[in-house]
């Protein structure tokens, strides 16, 4: 296994950390700094982290967890500044977890944990469209054209349009509105961003759900784990991209319009049933890339003339087939 891939999967770092810390010579395995790329055997290498032993067991029991987190803890394992951290919330769970994704400091709500490095990617890569709903407390009134603009992307500068999203308002009350944001990606702070670049201010946001788990009623502070049907739902909440969901997503953040978008896309069957782009253009008849139809009604005859028999020369001036032009004084080429 890929040295950084191993660390991630075992939840001591994200495979982009690692990587930084593989260049900056920070990781060793038996003793020599380790490399971008190496592979490592977890039952017999010796891998630490800046002289300390990482302990990998590969048939640990996998936990998932949901807390609760409450306002002013950051969604860290540590932090140089001496901030209150998620990990003080979860440290009573028996095995060492990590935070599936972030909430920043003034957030609350709903945050997932799992020692599955491999479930965490899967969870948070913005390509598998996993919906993330918060409900953000604004102080005073929310305009239509607000809420348009929230829901068809806003520009976040360097972090490109954002995707679109759902939104609705819950409530209207004098001096507040609630209103419920469903996204699926997850830029820094995307929820107080998207308000701040249509003109709101954000009083108070929570998550309240993460794919098909809810936060319901567990209290602030504390975590519950996830019960086997609901990591199933999860995985199954997950969407397999493809390569066009890919480029989308770029041209979002570039700040640009997806491929194809100038040239529009391939033409579409009259008939608009079969819903395939580019399908053969329609003849009379209502069937795909049939012959044009000639005027007896059966496709691909030849033109008919005069007489009505098909395919027959053209006639002169007597009514005989073939028949020299007659001159002006009826005789035959005199």
């Amino acid at each position: 296994m890929r040295i950084h891939k191993l660390l991630s999967s075992e939840g001591v770092l994200s495979r982009r950390k690692a990587e930084d810390y593989i260049r900056a010579g920070r990781v060793t395995v038996n003793g020599r700094k380790a490399t971008i790329g190496q592979d490592v055997n977890p039952r017999k290498d010796i891998i630490a982290i800046d002289g300390v032993r990482v302990e990998t067991d590969r048939n640990q029991r996998r936990r998932y967890i949901a807390l609760n987190k409450p306002r002013g803890y950051v969604s860290t394992l540590t932090d140089e500044l001496g901030r209150r951290c998620v990990a003080d919330l979860v440290a009573d769970v028996g095995t060492r977890v990590y935070p599936i994704g972030r909430l920043d400091r003034d957030s609350e709500g709903l945050l997932l944990f799992t020692n599955d490095g491999e479930f965490a990617n899967l969870i948070m890569h913005p390509s598998r469209q996993v919906n993330k709903t918060y409900r953000v407390t604004i102080p005073g009134p929310v305009t239509e054209d607000q809420l348009i603009h929230l829901s068809t992307g806003v520009d976040l500068g360097e972090d490109g349009t954002t995707a679109p999203a759902q939104v609705d308002v819950l409530t209207r009350e004098p001096g507040r509105t609630v209103l419920r944001i469903t996204i699926h990606e997850g830029k820094n702070r995307q929820i107080r961003r998207m308000c701040e670049g249509v003109g709101l201010e954000v009083a108070r946001l929570r998550r309240i759900s993460v794919g098909p788990i809810r936060l319901g009623m567990l209290k602030p502070g504390t975590w519950r784990e996830l019960e086997p049907r609901e990591v199933g739902a999860l995985r199954a909440a997950v969407k397999t991209p493809n390569i066009e969901s890919i480029q989308a997503q770029k041209a979002r953040e570039q700040g640009r319009p997806p491929r194809g978008a100038a040239r529009g896309e391939k033409p579409w069957a009259k008939d608009d049933k079969s819903k395939k782009p580019g399908a053969k253009p329609y003849s009379k008849d209502g069937k795909p890339g049939a012959k044009p139809y000639s005027k007896d009604g059966k496709p691909g005859t030849k033109p008919y003339s005069k007489d009505g028999k098909p395919g027959t020369k053209p006639y002169s001036k007597g009514g005989k087939p073939g028949a020299k032009p007659y001159t002006k004084r009826g005789g035959d080429g005199l």
